[in-house]
């Protein structure tokens, strides 16, 4: 079978290797046929490395998938041969104090696709993994919407995080796949006002035509001054999904006394800073959030039941062997491109 490989910085190899065999009870092949390109892997790509997370090449990458089952091994009663599925990349132990505490998400020994040292990435035309990982998906469902119901599972985590109420006054702060899936979320949650920033005009246009009240690029002008006079009082929760200083700053002055910044994005090096005496004095809530814990079934569901459309987000879409390209067009935001899905298996001209 084909399988991505990062060798290098900035470099994908499609290598041969030998398709993998079912060994441990419990565990399922999957034939991967859709696979996003996510903010992580581009710094995997770009840098090598997130924080102390380090790949070595050549490495396996990728972790937002869907795919098809082909075999299920001993023990597994919930799936069946020829059913498509949407995939948790995170497999966890089940034994430890935070599987036990229902934090699944923060196993001590998580194995998550695509991870320096952990499981194999996900762009491949086959993995095994834990059936427990597998999420049947309903017929009407495609297999470009369910591989994005892994960042969209995400946002709905992120959501829950900050306690969101219909109603609120709400910021996003960065309209990448990460930031449009959050805005998706808190508008199927009810009636809010939502304000997203963003550098680039296509995804502010796409912001707007996902639900958003107000929109500005942060360099053009004070948006902190503009979304203020919308809402005087300040904002009940900012979603900062750029990973980038200047919007932490902005979250900061954004919220309202008791507000909560919920920290979604992923920052290229390894610390951030906040002024104390802001944070001190408002009282502000810093909540952040990792990958997503219990709600790959609920982001399912909204996909399924038509509360959120994920559609407009899948703006490229490339063969396994076109993976470097895919690469390079997210790592460079190259042509407006929002969420780049790589057909591991299947033609990219069939989206779907």
């Amino acid at each position: 079978m084909n399988v991505a490989f990062f060798t290098g910085i900035r470099a994908v190899e499609v290598l041969e290797r030998p398709r993998p065999v079912l060994e441990r009870p419990g565990d399922v092949l999957v034939r991967i046929d859709t696979l996003g390109v996510c903010g992580s892997d581009i710094h995997y790509y770009t840098a090598g490395r997130i924080g102390g997370q380090v790949i070595e090449h050549p490495a396996t990458l990728g972790h937002e998938c869907a795919g098809t089952v082909a075999e299920v091994g001993a023990g597994v009663d919930r799936l069946a041969k020829g059913q498509r599925v949407a995939i948790d990349p995170a497999i966890s132990c089940g034994d430890c104090d935070q599987c036990r505490a229902g934090r699944a998400h923060t196993c001590r020994d998580l194995q998550f696709l695509g991870c320096p040292g952990q499981a194999p990435g996900a762009a491949a035309e086959y993995i095994t993994i834990d059936a427990g990982s597998c999420y049947p998906i309903p017929d009407s469902m495609t297999m470009v919407q369910a591989a994005l119901v892994e960042p969209l599972s995400v946002a709905v985590h992120a959501r829950r995080l900050a306690g969101l109420q219909p109603g609120s006054a709400v910021g996003i702060l960065g309209a990448g796949p990460i930031g449009l899936c959050t805005l998706l979320s808190v508008r199927a949650l009810g009636p809010c006002r939502a304000f997203v920033t963003d550098l680039l005009d296509n995804r502010l246009r796409l912001a707007k035509r996902c639900g958003a009240d107000w929109t500005g690029v942060p360099t053009r002008g004070d948006a902190v001054a503009d979304i203020l006079q919308e809402e005087p009082g300040g904002l009940d929760c900012v979603f900062e999904c750029a990973g980038e200083q200047a919007a932490l700053d902005q979250a900061v002055e954004l919220l309202k006394p008791g507000g909560v910044l919920v920290l979604a994005g992923i920052p290229e090096g390894d610390r951030i800073h906040f002024r104390a005496d802001a944070l001190r004095r408002k009282e502000l809530q810093l909540q952040n959030v990792r990958r997503q814990n219990d709600c790959t079934r609920e982001a399912i569901d909204l996909v399924a039941s038509g509360a959120v459309d994920v559609n407009p987000l899948a703006t490229h879409h490339f063969g396994l062997a076109e993976t470097k390209a895919a690469f390079d067009l997210v790592a460079d935001y190259s042509d407006g491109v929002v969420k780049a899905i790589i057909h591991v298996s299947g033609s990219p001209n069939q989206p779907g």
